[in-house]
């Protein structure tokens, strides 16, 4: 094997290992998110939730509102009137509504832009860690996250999902800890479990294509591509097949 090729495989081994270490720090199994970049329905849904939710506290400072428009859908009047909290213009970006200073009082720092979120822990992972919020009294706001323990947020979508609480099990021998094994919820909230799921798995569809808004067009172009790498292969075959008729 080249040296190249060497060193190749030991990059793809490191990021492997990262990517496993990053796994098993952020608690466990992550669930299926299931999302679907080209339902423009489910994408406006979850634009809907998460500026209703969301962006009290985090920024999309990578994507403009009126890119948004163009890929969901929207017109102007609709995401100025249902979208917009900020009073910026429809050709800024998504900014965060909260003032800065109150971000570093109410969590130590500004809450962090999510613009990027989905590339970086990936699609199911969002998914499961807005599913994982429970009821927590020992935390500062009241809300601990099964999937990334002790995270200092809290449940944005508890109005839809309820009041989440923990099963956990045996203390472990050595620190005393309890883990928590299950997630139930005795005080449901505005939407059924399966409305919440599909509440879910809009902002985390919303959230992918904010990482990535060529990613629409990207899929609806490669189509064609295909067809046309498929017709120019078709013609080099009759082109060899011309050219290589008289040899024997």
């Amino acid at each position: 094997m080249t040296k190249t090729f060497v060193s190749r495989l030991a990059v793809f081994a490191s990021g492997m290992l990262l990517s496993f270490s990053v796994y098993a720090a952020a608690g466990g199994d992550l669930m299926q998110a299931g999302n679907d970049l080209s339902d423009k329905v489910s994408l406006q849904r979850g634009a809907q939730l998460y500026m209703n939710n969301c962006s009290g506290c985090h920024s999309l400072k990578y994507l403009r509102y009126s890119r948004m428009a163009e890929d969901l859908g929207l017109t102007e009047e609709e995401v100025m009137n249902n979208l917009n909290f900020t009073g910026a213009k429809f050709g800024e970006q998504i900014q965060v509504s909260m003032p800065h200073a109150n971000g570093e009082k109410w969590f130590g720092k500004m809450p962090p832009d999510l613009s990027l979120i989905s590339r970086v822990r990936g699609s199911d992972w969002i998914y499961t860690y807005l599913k994982s919020f429970y009821l927590d009294e020992s935390r500062p706001l009241g809300w601990n996250n099964k999937l990334f323990p002790n995270v200092s947020m809290p449940n944005p979508l508890w109005e839809q999902q309820g009041l989440q609480h923990a099963e956990y099990g045996e203390p472990d021998k050595t620190t005393g800890e309890r883990h928590v094994e299950k997630l139930h919820v005795p005080q449901p909230g505005r939407l059924t479990a399966t409305e919440f799921d599909q509440a879910v798995r809009d902002v985390t569809n919303f959230l992918e294509y904010a990482g990535e808004p060529a990613a629409l067009k990207r899929q609806s172009i490669g189509v064609w591509v295909i067809l046309f790498l498929a017709a120019l292969t078709f013609l080099a075959y009759l082109l060899k097949q011309e050219y290589w008729k008289d040899v024997h």
